[in-house]
């Protein structure tokens, strides 16, 4: 509430998003709440793929291995560490193969979450270690798995011809502040008849959709002159080029989902891919229990490769999660495993699971030999779609 105060009564969808999300004291992301787990009865809202099946974990420490290893490095560093599965299923990996390691530093902003990953991590102390910010410089081997789906992106939408940004309002005084004479049409609020707002304890306002003309644009134009809603991700891209700013040598692995620019602008995806999860449950309405559920949106990779592109950085491939981890040996010796383990595996890589939805991007500094590649973009590479 101070933060709207304090603008004015509007605020623009992606800082409402970041208060959401990480705000101390209420913030989803600063709660004691279990967050990550397989099934509801855990009280987790939402799976991914480390807690699915470990696997995916060991599969991976085999690409960190090998970067390591053709970057010279001896550093990872993991951004978005969630409950800490994914670091300890590639210590462990990368210990068992007499990999040499380092440190591991785990790039964490809520102070629950360090909390939980600093109990998981104990028998791998000193090593391990965590950070709040990104250092001067810095080199090393970086996994991103559901990490830029996080980031707070801003809306955008199409309405009679004009553009508009989504913001957020107290219910009640969007349509009073868009009143007020005299004000110049762009600082005036739309506000949007007929939305749904929802207080987050019952005795505080609700808020409300508010949207205030714009000259922002999706990165492409929309054809046709339907109503059209959709995101754009300023603060993922700026994070990129902020980390090849100080990244000196290694080799990044982002994995989340989404889709390539021409998909993600579709005519046809009208109503944008921004969503929210709660009891493994997935609605979206943003407004509705503000701080007690995770809000995400689809990754536009084209957006991503290129600003890493203009900050300097090689992008080495683009290929789907199936491809990637089935070329990385996912189910190498997957006959001996328990039935339970080859099925969730399943998930990993089938295309109606998560083998087609989610991507992975792989990006490096100049310093990396050119010819190198991870043996999860050997075949299959897409990096011509971006």
């Amino acid at each position: 509430m101070a933060a709207l105060a304090d603008a004015g009564g509007w605020l623009p969808f992606d800082r409402f998003m970041a208060l959401a999300l990480y705000s101390p004291g209420w913030g989803y992301y600063a709660s004691a709440s279990p967050k990550f787990g397989a099934m509801p009865a855990s009280g987790s809202d939402f799976v991914t793929a480390p807690e699915l099946c470990p696997a995916f974990g060991r599969t991976l420490a085999r690409q960190v291995a090998q970067a390591l290893a053709a970057s010279g490095t001896q550093e990872v560093w993991e951004f978005g560490g969630g409950s800490g599965a994914l670091a300890q299923q590639v210590l462990q990996q990368l210990q068992a193969d007499g990999v040499a390691l380092a440190r591991y530093t785990l790039v964490e902003l809520s102070a629950e979450l360090r909390w939980r990953q600093q109990q998981r991590l104990a028998d791998f102390a000193p090593r391990v270690v965590w950070a709040e910010a990104l250092p001067p410089q810095m080199q090393g081997v970086i996994l991103g798995n559901e990490v830029l789906d996080a980031m707070p992106v801003q809306l955008l939408l199409r309405c009679g011809g004009v553009w508009y940004e989504r913001g957020v309002a107290l219910a009640g005084v969007a349509a009073e502040a868009d009143a007020g004479a005299g004000a110049p049409e762009s600082a005036r609020l739309r506000p949007v008849q007929g939305a749904e707002a929802a207080p987050l304890a019952d005795a505080a306002p609700a808020f409300a959709w508010a949207d205030r003309a714009t000259d922002l644009r999706p990165p492409l134009a929309i054809a046709g002159t339907h109503d059209y809603l959709c995101e754009i991700h300023p603060q993922a891209e700026a994070f990129i080029a902020t980390l090849a700013e100080r990244w000196q040598r290694g080799v990044a692995f982002f994995i989340d989902y989404g889709f390539p620019e021409a998909e993600y602008y579709h005519p046809q995806r009208s109503s944008g891919t921004l969503m929210c999860h709660r009891a493994h449950r997935a609605d979206a309405d943003p407004l509705v229990d503000v701080g007690r559920k995770d809000i995400t949106a689809h990754v536009n990779f084209t957006g991503i490769a290129v600003a890493a592109q203009q900050a300097g950085l090689q992008v080495l491939g683009y290929n789907s999660q199936g491809r990637f981890l089935l070329n990385a040996g996912l189910l190498d010796g997957a006959d001996g495993w328990p039935l339970a383990e080859r099925a969730a595996a399943a998930r990993l890589v089938n295309e109606h699971e998560m083998g087609e939805l989610f991507k992975v991007l792989a990006l490096a500094p100049a310093t990396l030999p050119a010819d190198w590649l991870p043996t999860g973009l050997l075949t299959g590479d897409r990096t011509h779609r971006l």
